[in-house]
């Protein structure tokens, strides 16, 4: 009899679900509509080649790509996100810029956001108190930079972001110069680097430069184009400026610190090794693209 009892309460408890099974974070993607030429500033391509290779990593992590561009027509898809990654355009035309509020409310419950390249720029005033709420800091015009250059990343924390990630250097957009929150409290650079004198060569402006950047790069202040942010009240954010070319996708250290932080956001265990992907090929880097001249 009291084999027969033992017997049945294990069959109940692995019939139920969830019990022994680890649980998996879901990661929703939002896409901005289509901006700049062929193979720059591909946000739908990006996001799919992110989710097929969270997919694909082995890892307890499922991936739901918005199929439209925008703010989700239905927005029950982000009620039980663990994280939210955004790749649009930024400023103006920020999918979020009609949606902070509700947006807002996701974010006090916990969950995780990632923004990719111009998706870090905000509006000054209520966009950009909003994400140095969420992710510790944003592109803020006449503040921060948008030249094109080559960092070389070779020293990283010791940061679950970090891990399975080599040294690399590579050509993008980087943006530099952010507005981070006071004191950088919770904020932990993930890439950094000094930029050379020629990345301020154009006269002031906008995103050009101004007094500000000139003269933290004349003190040799290094300059971060990735962080990461525990927010005090919970939850996390990531932010990563690169990804204007979209062949950067193909290098694996710059794919592995995206996807590493996709997961540290949701919450996820990051592998000692980073999360695994496969190389992306040439076929594969001109798959979903979007149509443009």
């Amino acid at each position: 009899m009291l084999l027969r009892m033992i017997g049945f309460f294990i069959v109940l408890l692995f019939s139920v679900p969830g019990v022994f099974a680890q649980e998996r974070g879901k990661v929703v993607f939002i896409t901005g509509s289509p901006s700049h030429g062929p193979m720059q500033h591909e946000h739908r391509a990006g996001n799919m080649i992110l989710a097929d290779s969270l997919q694909r990593s082995g890892l307890p992590v499922d991936t739901h790509v918005v199929p439209h561009y925008g703010y989700p027509k239905d927005p029950s898809c982000l009620e039980d996100a663990d994280t939210v990654v955004i790749f649009c355009t930024g400023h103006r035309g920020h999918v979020l810029n009609a949606h902070l509020d509700e947006f807002d409310e996701l974010m006090k419950r916990g969950t995780g956001v990632v923004m990719i390249h111009w998706a870090t720029e905000a509006e000054k005033g209520k966009p950009g108190q909003k994400f140095l709420d969420w992710m510790g800091g944003f592109c803020d015009l006449n503040w921060s930079v948008n030249p094109h250059w080559q960092p070389n990343f070779g020293d990283f924390p010791d940061h679950p972001i970090c891990r399975g990630v080599e040294p690399f250097s590579i050509h993008d957009e980087w943006y530099y110069h952010m507005r981070f929150v006071d004191d950088m409290q919770g904020v932990t650079p993930i890439l950094s680097d000094l930029p050379p004198a020629e990345t301020l060569v154009r006269p002031d402006g906008p995103r050009s430069g101004n007094q500000a950047v000139r003269q933290a790069v004349a003190r040799g202040e290094p300059q971060h184009v990735a962080w990461a942010y525990q927010r005090p009240s919970g939850g996390r954010g990531f932010g990563f400026t690169g990804a204007h070319n979209h062949t950067s996708w193909q290098d694996e250290n710059f794919r592995k610190v995206v996807l590493n932080a996709i997961l540290w956001t949701a919450q996820v265990d990051v592998p000692p090794g980073g999360c695994p992907s496969q190389p992306v090929s040439d076929s594969q880097i001109r798959e979903n693209l979007d149509p443009k001249r």
